[in-house]
């Protein structure tokens, strides 16, 4: 069974160890002082928030999320980062990572859970597809660095 919480301070190493997977995964480089500020953050909890999946009391998957204004509707939960430890996917950890988030999220008041994926991520996207609607809209950016 999967058990979703936040993040324990000795998870620490199991926690960057998911983060760098997840920043692979995405082909990014990430500094140090990233993954320090990230989990700074996450310990204060008060812009950005982390849950943890376990097994057996393994930490296996992580999410990121923030809350933020929106023009237009209740704020909005961004759920930034999913990652599911390699030998634990599709055991459900990635499924309740999100439900977790939108649980939280309701109890914030929040109008929406939403959050963006690569076209290419066919495997979860079929995940994604079963528990949230693709609005269709096409993510632009202007790179500041």
């Amino acid at each position: 069974m999967v058990e979703i919480g936040p993040l324990a301070e000795h998870e620490r190493p199991a926690w960057e160890a998911l983060f760098r997977g997840y920043t692979d995964f995405y082909q990014r480089v990430m500094p140090q002082q990233g993954y320090d500020r990230a989990w700074r953050e996450f310990q204060t909890g008060t812009r950005m928030h982390a849950l943890g999946a376990r097994l057996d009391g393994e930490l296996v998957g992580i999410t990121h999320f923030l809350v933020h204004p929106s023009t237009s509707s209740a704020d909005s939960c961004y759920l930034q980062d999913l990652f599911t430890a390699p030998a634990a996917r599709g055991r459900g950890v990635a499924r309740a990572l999100i439900e977790a988030v939108v649980e939280w999220a309701r109890g914030q008041d929040c109008g929406r859970v939403y959050w963006h994926t690569q076209e290419t991520n066919a495997t979860a996207r079929r995940l994604y597809d079963q528990v949230a609607l693709n609005k269709g809209f096409i993510q632009y950016q202007v790179p500041l660095d």
